[in-house]
């Protein structure tokens, strides 16, 4: 089968479109064809190896997950024998290691059907997104209808899942992005936007009951001179930390913060829930939440894609067709 290999770190020129062996299926698991692929911040840190620290985990010298990629859809083409959940045929979606292939192996248990309203690459620009704002909001933020919720970061990938489905849980939304995505925001249901780069959200007089800290360079301090005395931020991510630490950074800043004071400081780390993607699903079939692709890739222009998610700018997700 064609994939894409990574058999070192470093810029998008490592990867190659290489013939490998086809996966073989466990009875616990089930094979899909892919159809696509989405890519996260995720996928680029793992590309370059940085930050080091993560390298104790993903493979000190080189990467020792041979095909990159996490968040797929596809259909099933065979299934083990003590799978009982799916069946070949089935179109899903959800996360997988070795996502950038033809053919990807995987426990059952990763993977919900994908609606017949919702496209191939719609469907894989959900999985690590959408749960990521959906657990930040709800789990760490503890979300409540009516809440003033401000999110930094607003035009990215988890940022448009996360403007939208705090909205579909009731918040009044502040969305924090550059002028080229204020339009973009409004249209995601944000009620106020504001433009980072002709106003400071920090020297407003507003006061949110919660923050999602999804992108930028922003100081704690800045973030909770605009927190109520007992709201909560919730950091995602950041572009600090260099090398060596670089966003895992941000998961220690908060909990040191929240020692002193009644304001509440968490960190978010995604963890994989089909109940979760299944939430996602019901809010898109109701139109409450649509995935925002910002461009396309044919699998041979992977590293193009990778490329263009390590600028940094771009709006919703990046999907690589298969």
């Amino acid at each position: 089968m064609k994939a894409i290999v990574q058999r070192s770190y470093g810029l998008p020129d490592v990867l190659a479109l290489e013939e490998i062996e086809q996966p073989a299926v466990g009875d616990n698991q089930v094979l899909i064809r892919v159809h696509a692929v989405s890519l996260n911040a995720y996928d680029w840190h793992m590309l370059r190896g940085k930050p080091y620290l993560a390298r104790l985990m993903s493979g000190l010298r080189k990467p020792k997950q041979l095909v990159p990629g996490v968040d797929i859809s596809g259909t099933i083409e065979a299934v083990g024998a003590n799978v009982t959940d799916f069946k070949p045929g089935d179109e899903v979606f959800g996360p997988s290691n070795g996502g950038l292939a033809e053919y990807v192996a995987a426990g059952q248990s990763n993977y919900v059907r994908k609606p017949g309203s919702v496209t191939f690459e719609q469907a894989a620009a959900v999985p690590m997104a959408a749960t990521t704002a959906l657990q930040a909001l709800r789990d760490k933020g503890e979300i409540q209808s009516g809440h003033k919720v401000l999110i930094i970061g607003a035009s990215g990938g988890v940022g448009t899942f996360a403007v939208q489905i705090a909205k579909a849980l009731g918040a009044e939304v502040t969305a924090v992005c550059s002028t080229g995505n204020i339009d973009a925001a409004h249209s995601l249901g944000a009620d106020r936007v504001v433009d980072y780069t002709k106003e400071d959200f920090a020297a407003g007089a507003e006061r949110y009951d919660l923050i999602i800290y999804v992108a930028g360079n922003r100081s704690m301090s800045d973030c909770r001179r605009v927190l109520s005395p007992t709201g909560r931020l919730v950091a995602v991510g950041g572009d600090i930390g260099g090398n060596w630490v670089g966003p895992l950074l941000m998961v220690f800043k908060p909990l040191l913060a929240s020692l002193f004071r009644r304001q509440k400081m968490a960190t978010m780390l995604a963890k994989n829930s089909a109940a979760d993607l299944s939430f996602v699903v019901e809010l898109m079939e109701a139109g409450k939440v649509t995935p925002v692709i910002d461009r396309q890739y044919p699998l041979g222009e992977a590293a193009d894609a990778f490329a263009y998610v390590g600028e940094g700018h771009a709006r919703g997700k990046v999907v690589v067709t298969i």
